[in-house]
C-alpha cells in the first residue's frame, strides 16, 4: 500500500500544467500548480522550511508560540505545520485578506489578529512591526519573520527550483515571479544561476508596489494602493535580491483580476488573485518574443480563498473591476438589479423563519417584498425583531403581516439628492419605474457609486 505518512510529506512535487487556450507568441508558457500544497499554496514549502530550521537551530520550544506577520497564505502553511507538531501559531494579518483565508487560519487552529493594510513599515500598527512587537512580550514564542529568513528562499532553490528544472529537463529560458516576502523569486534565481545563468528572472509586480520601478530603473516606483494579496511591497524584503532580476512588469489589479478569471474560463483553473498577476505578466513576456522560449510561472494558491472577492461579480461590481451597461440615473445605483434576477427577496405569504433565512443566507439586512414584479413592502431586521421578540412561534407567521409598506419610493430619472433624506432616516430607496420594480438603492450603494466617481474623475 503506498500512502503519506503525514500531511507535511506531501508538500512539493507538485505538478505543472501548459497553456493550451491563450495566445502565448512563439513560446511556451508552462505554470507550476502551488495550490496542489496541502494548504493550498506555495507557502507550505517555506512554512515547513522555516519550522525545521528554527527546530534545528532551537529558537522553538516545545509548546512554544509561533509568530508571523502574513498576507495570509505563509500562515496557512506555518499553521497547518505547526498543528502537526504541536505547536501555537499566532498570525498578524492586514485587514485587506480576504474572509476565507481567515476562516481557514482559523479552523488549522491558529489565533488571527488583524491590523491596519494603509500604513507602512515603522507606524505600530504595520502588521510586521505588530509581530515583532509580540515576539517580544509572549513568553516562549519565535517570530519567523518571512521576510528576512534564509530557511524562505532555501526552500526554492532546493526543493522549487530543482522540481522545475526536472520537469521542465532543463529546458527553461525565463521564469516568471511575484515577490511578496521575495524568497520564491531569490531562491529560485540562486537556483537556475547555478544550473542555466541564462535563465532570465522576470517580475511580475502590482500597480502601486515599488518593486517594479528599481527593476527597471533603479528608482523605486510611485507607491500606492492594490488589491492583489500576497505580492507586492512598499519596500524592498531583506530576502530579495533585486540583482538577480532580469526585467519587471507592472500589472493593474484590473488585468491581473480579469486574467485569473480567465484562465478559469479557458483552462479550468481555480486561482488566486497573484496568479492572475504573473499570468498577465508572463503572457506580455512571452508575446514581445520573437524566438521560441520556455517560459514558467506559478499559480501560487488556490482561488477556493477568494470565491467572495474576485470570483463574485457583485463585489467586482462595487469595486469597480466589471463595467455593467450604464444608464445614467439611478438604476447605476443598484447594485442587484431585479431585471438581471438578481434580488434577494420574499414572497407576502413567506414565514418569517424564511425571511430571516434568507437574510443570512445573502447576509443582506433586509428584504424587498414582491409579488411578481410588484413590490408590495419591506421586511428587515428591525422588523422580525420587533416582532418575535416577545413571540418565537411567530417565526411560522407569514411575512405580510410585519414588512412595512410605507415605502420609500423614486423613479430612476429622480435626482441623487432625493436619496439622502431616505437614507439618513435608515431606510432604503426603491427604484420603480411604471409600477415595475427595478431594485433596492442602501447606503453602501451610495458610498461605493461615489468612491467610483471619484476614482474616474481622480
Amino acid at each position: 500500500m503506498s500512502a503519506y505518512a503525514s500531511v507535511i510529506d506531501m508538500i512539493g512535487n507538485t505538478p505543472m500544467l501548459e497553456l493550451r487556450n491563450f495566445d502565448t507568441g512563439p513560446c511556451r508558457l508552462l505554470l507550476k500548480l502551488e495550490s496542489q500544497n496541502p494548504a493550498g499554496s506555495i507557502k507550505d514549502r517555506i512554512g515547513l522550511s522555516m519550522i525545521d530550521a528554527a527546530e534545528r537551530e532551537g529558537k522553538i520550544l516545545p509548546g512554544g508560540t509561533i509568530i508571523e506577520a502574513t498576507a495570509g497564505n505563509t500562515g496557512l502553511g506555518l499553521a497547518l505545520v505547526a498543528a502537526q507538531k504541536g505547536y501555537k501559531m499566532l498570525v498578524i494579518v492586514p485587514d485587506k485578506m480576504s474572509q476565507e483565508k481567515i476562516f481557514h487560519l482559523n479552523a488549522l487552529g491558529a489565533q488571527v489578529m488583524m491590523t491596519r493594510s494603509d500604513v507602512t513599515k515603522g507606524h505600530p500598527d504595520y502588521y510586521q512591526d505588530v509581530a515583532e512587537r509580540l515576539s517580544n512580550e509572549i513568553e516562549n514564542s519565535y517570530w519567523v519573520n518571512q521576510f528576512a529568513n534564509p530557511a524562505n528562499p532555501d526552500a526554492h532553490e532546493h526543493g522549487t527550483g530543482p522540481e522545475i528544472w526536472a520537469q521542465t529537463e532543463g529546458r527553461i529560458d525565463a521564469m516568471v515571479c511575484g515577490v511578496g516576502s521575495g524568497g520564491t523569486i531569490t531562491g529560485l534565481a540562486r537556483y537556475f544561476k547555478g544550473v542555466k545563468p541564462a535563465v532570465e528572472m522576470i517580475l511580475a509586480d502590482p500597480e502601486g508596489s515599488i518593486l517594479a520601478g528599481l527593476v527597471n530603473d533603479g528608482v523605486a516606483g510611485d507607491l500606492g494602493a492594490w488589491v492583489i494579496e500576497g505580492i507586492g511591497e512598499d519596500f524592498v524584503p531583506p530576502n530579495c535580491d533585486i540583482s538577480l532580476i532580469s526585467r519587471a512588469y507592472t500589472i493593474p489589479d484590473q488585468e491581473s483580476l480579469a486574467t485569473a478569471r480567465e484562465l478559469l474560463a479557458k483552462e479550468g483553473i481555480l486561482s488566486g488573485s497573484s496568479s492572475g498577476t504573473l499570468l498577465a505578466a508572463a503572457l506580455r513576456y512571452c508575446r514581445e518574443q520573437t524566438e521560441t522560449k520556455t517560459v514558467v510561472s506559478l499559480i501560487p494558491d488556490s482561488g477556493n480563498k477568494y470565491l467572495s472577492k474576485m470570483y463574485n461579480d457583485y463585489w467586482m461590481t462595487d469595486q469597480g473591476f466589471i463595467q455593467r451597461p450604464q444608464h445614467g440615473d439611478l438604476r447605476d445605483l443598484i447594485s442587484h438589479p431585479f431585471d438581471d434576477r438578481a434580488v434577494v427577496s420574499a414572497s407576502p405569504s413567506d414565514t418569517l423563519l424564511s425571511a430571516y433565512g434568507r437574510m443570512r443566507m445573502a447576509d443582506v439586512s433586509q428584504l424587498p417584498v414582491l409579488d411578481g414584479d410588484q413590490i408590495l413592502g419591506i421586511i428587515d431586521e428591525s422588523d422580525l425583531l420587533l416582532s418575535l421578540y416577545h413571540n418565537a412561534e411567530r417565526f411560522d407567521a407569514p411575512v405580510s403581516d410585519f414588512m412595512a409598506d410605507r415605502l420609500e419610493m423614486l423613479s430612476p430619472e429622480a435626482p441623487l439628492e432625493d436619496l439622502l433624506p431616505i437614507l439618513r432616516a435608515d431606510r432604503v430607496a426603491i427604484v420603480v419605474k411604471d409600477g415595475h420594480f427595478l431594485g433596492l438603492i442602501t447606503k453602501v450603494d451610495l458610498l461605493n457609486h461615489l468612491r467610483r466617481k471619484a476614482a474616474v474623475e481622480n
